[in-house]
């Protein structure tokens, strides 16, 4: 992953997500899904000005299927918002980057 956004996987999701002190923006994505090379580059937008702010990662579903199991991710991509290591926003599909930090600002 580049950047500020960090690669989330079983291992290290209780120490990057869980145990966050700021909100966490997790982005459900495969290589092979158009609509998620649509979204990274806004997500890496956020992830430089909203730094320190709001973390921000990724998850691999090919990779990572019993995270994507444990959170019911049907359809790529999709954006989970945590606080305090709780699901507090859902975003399923492609949106623009003004649609994104709404729901961003609404979870908090």
């Amino acid at each position: 992953m580049a950047g500020l956004v960090h690669e989330i996987t079983d291992k290290n999701f209780a120490q990057e997500v869980a145990q966050s002190p700021v909100p966490v923006v997790l982005d459900f994505w495969a290589e092979w899904c158009g609509p998620c090379r649509m979204v990274a580059p806004v997500i890496e937008e956020l992830a430089n000005e909203l730094s320190g702010k709001v973390k921000f990662g990724k998850v691999n579903v090919d990779q990572e299927q019993e995270l994507s199991f444990r959170f019911s991710i049907q359809s790529i991509p999709t954006l989970l918002i945590f606080r305090d290591g709780e699901v507090k926003g859902r975003q399923v599909g492609a949106a623009s980057k003004s649609h994104i930090l709404a729901k961003i600002q609404q979870s908090q």
